[in-house]
């Protein structure tokens, strides 16, 4: 039986990932605008799933764990949102801002690149909104005398009250982890080399504080429509009013957390992991080498050699997502 010299069982170096990495860059940017947006809201949801399991886990695990064991546990139950979005297929915004790989290499339009960023970020808010109003619905934040809904509460109250500078901040640290989960997965054969590699940096971002536009469209309306609508029995359970929370505001939602939020995401994906990345391996390269001597030796060039050609290598990487 004839083997197949081109298969592959090792996971895709650094330079074969960047080329991969183009290549659904321009896939992306060309995808229908109507399944874009569908995929987006798709996306929208699983982030607030994971969000919804990692507000879970932490209901009440502050007053037995120490702080840093609490937040690695909301990490680890909090990647199953990335890991539904690229095993499961939907289009996120911090992800696709990769696609500037192939803005930069011009395989997408400035148009295309702006048009999927601006409909993956509405279908995201739009799927992430309506989680946050069905967990809402379904009185979910009640659950463990309360203790889910006091966690909801704090987490939107924290955000919401972050300045702008230091939400930009977290915010660029975020989607620079974000961004390199999505990176480390172009390198993976299986699915689960994928999980494998969401992991770790989803973990840490969530660990370590950071934020997180899309996710904070689930996290922070949760919040406000719990402060807004919870019966008394609830305020009663987790001995505490709705004034405790002050910072829970649309205007601070909007103003205060998701604009600087998605601004940081932006700086940080698109910039810190995106560019970098193609300009260490996308980026055209000019190599010259000297011509042949007329003493007909190419060790010992002739006093006319000059550089004669330039060279762009590009790997060809697996066409899978």
């Amino acid at each position: 039986m004839p083997v197949n010299s081109d298969l592959q069982f090792d996971a895709l170096i650094p330079a074969q990932m960047a080329a991969k990495a183009e290549q659904i860059g321009v896939k992306k940017a060309h995808l229908n605008p109507v399944s874009m947006f569908v995929l987006a809201v798709l996306a929208g949801a699983f982030i607030a799933l994971g969000a919804i399991f990692s507000t879970t886990v932490v209901a009440g695990a502050g007053e037995a764990l120490p702080y840093g064991v609490t937040r690695l546990l909301a990490g680890v139950v909090f990647s199953l949102g990335l890991i539904l979005v690229i095993i499961g297929g939907a289009e996120l915004f911090t992800g696709n801002n990769l696609i500037v790989m192939a803005w930069a290499s011009r395989k997408v339009s400035t148009s295309l690149l702006v048009q999927n960023w601006i409909v993956v970020y509405l279908g995201n808010f739009v799927g992430a909104l309506g989680t946050a109003a069905l967990v809402y619905a379904s009185g979910q934040y009640t659950f463990g005398k309360g203790a889910v809904g006091a966690a909801a509460l704090a987490t939107g109250d924290f955000k919401a009250g972050l300045g702008f500078g230091q939400a930009l901040a977290l915010g660029v640290l975020c989607n620079a982890l974000v961004c390199l989960a999505v990176w480390l997965t172009f390198s993976a054969r299986t699915t689960t080399d994928r999980i494998l590699a969401i992991l770790p940096p989803i973990a840490a971002f969530v660990a370590a504080g950071f934020e997180h536009s899309i996710a904070n469209m689930y996290f922070i309306p949760i919040a406000l429509f719990v402060k807004a609508g919870a019966p008394a029995p609830f305020w009663t359970a987790i001995g505490m009013t709705a004034a405790d929370f002050p910072h829970l505001t649309w205007g601070k939602f909007l103003i205060n957390n998701l604009l600087p939020v998605t601004l940081g995401n932006i700086i940080g994906g698109a910039f810190m992991v995106g560019v970098v990345y193609w300009f260490v391996y996308l980026r055209p390269m000019r190599t010259a080498w000297p011509a042949p001597s007329a003493r007909g030796t190419q060790n010992e060039p002739g006093p006319q050699a000059e550089a004669v050609s330039a060279v762009s290598a590009r790997p060809v990487g697996d066409d899978r997502r």
